[in-house]
């Protein structure tokens, strides 16, 4: 009788469907349009932060990878029309040092040639300047510049060195920190709350922080043992991470130009839309931000297949070049802006002057590209972000 009563039991049992596996959530994401109208999100899924299961929201801080270089170079045409910098002029005259490459030392390095990418630099030997060390000497290491003729004239090479360099002239040029000339210049203006490496934003934006995750699950940027209190800039063996006495001028690679902004995507549209308006939104002279534009549709010389119209800071893709790969929208109109690409996070920020649409956008958990870094074309998952956003948005 037990026997048969088990056999009942097991029967019953094989008759019950197994429990689904729960879907893993997907990769934290946001996208924001912008228009003549406004600004909305359009696409806000994921965590934020997976041991904690708190979900991403519209508006959360992100590590915007190379987007800040934008940011930058909006910031370095304010100083322009303050008339505290000139993009042409040699820049050792700001720094107090010479600054010259190796293999050309009678070629002056401008602001312009830095902004663009034609200052003849090279990542080889890092571009990270902690605390402590100094940026002169990272800039006479051989290492650090390449042989593709003298600046202004050497082959387009995306290099992220150039930006603390521009960084620290902005500081000697305007006696002002980085992160405090970019707070006065761009972000209060546009009324964006925003900060460098965590440097200036408060309590209540560190809780909001989105942690980045690589594809392979580990933790690669934002996690909390790397918010305040903990030390959130690179600092030199021995050397007490203090701002304190930190002078503008030496070494502002310490706030990340090339790539630390930490910025919400409702945050980061005010700036595209404000930059998409022209000279009256984003509050740049008519012939300063022409500087700008122009130099983004002269296209570059031996640039990679993604980078094929880069000016000042700013790309313009889909131009109809036949040898780019820089499709992202496939919408037959040009695009301006800039991507991002570092820590498993894909970002960018573009608009269509013709439709006046614009879209922000960041991704977690992506694959680097094969060839490292700011290398990589736009993916797959981008292009069908773009695609879902803009059926959204209900824009052709």
């Amino acid at each position: 009788m037990m026997h048969g009563m088990i056999r009942r039991l097991f029967a019953a049992l094989a008759l019950i469907a197994p429990l689904p596996a729960l879907a893993a959530p997907p990769p934290a994401t946001v996208v924001v349009g912008f228009d003549r109208e406004g600004i909305r999100p359009l696409i806000v899924e994921g965590l934020a932060n997976k041991e904690t299961g708190r979900p991403v929201e519209a508006n959360d801080p992100v590590r915007i990878a190379s987007i800040s270089k934008l940011i930058m170079a909006l910031t370095a045409l304010k100083l322009v029309d303050e008339g505290k910098v000139d993009l042409d002029r040699d820049v050792s005259d700001y720094l107090g040092w010479k600054l010259r490459s190796p293999r050309h030392p009678d070629a002056p390095v401008t602001l312009a040639h830095l902004l663009s990418h034609r200052a003849g630099l090279s990542d080889k030997s890092g571009y990270s300047i902690p605390l402590g060390e100094s940026l002169a000497a990272k800039l006479a290491d051989p290492q650090s510049w390449r042989e593709t003729g003298a600046p202004g004239e050497a082959a387009f090479e995306y290099a992220n060195l150039g930006s603390p360099i521009v960084a620290t002239v902005l500081e000697a040029a305007s006696g002002e920190r980085y992160d405090r000339l970019v707070e006065r210049l761009v972000f209060a203006p546009l009324g964006v709350k925003a900060c460098f490496n965590w440097i200036g934003c408060d309590a209540g934006m560190q809780a909001r922080a989105v942690k980045l995750y690589r594809h392979t699950g580990e933790v690669a940027a934002d996690g909390p043992d790397r918010l305040p209190p903990a030390c959130t800039i690179p600092v030199a063996e021995g050397v007490p991470c203090d701002l304190d006495a930190y002078v503008p001028g030496t070494n502002a690679s310490i706030f990340g130009p090339q790539g630390s902004v930490r910025i919400g995507m409702v945050d980061l549209a005010k700036i595209g839309r404000a930059l998409m308006q022209g000279p009256d939104g984003i509050g740049i002279r008519e012939d300063t931000l022409d500087r700008m534009s122009d130099s983004t549709f002269t296209g570059t010389t031996g640039a990679s297949e993604l980078f094929c119209h880069y000016g000042l800071g700013l790309q313009a893709i889909e131009m109809g070049t036949a040898t780019c790969n820089d499709t992202l929208f496939a919408s037959g109109r040009p695009w301006i802006g800039h991507p991002g690409e570092a820590y498993g996070l894909l970002s960018g920020l573009w608009f269509d002057l013709d439709s006046r649409q614009g879209f922000v956008y960041f991704t977690t958990e992506s694959p680097p590209p094969a060839g490292g870094e700011d290398t990589g074309n736009f993916t797959p998952r981008e292009k069908a972000l773009m695609a879902r956003a803009r059926e959204l948005a209900g824009k052709p």
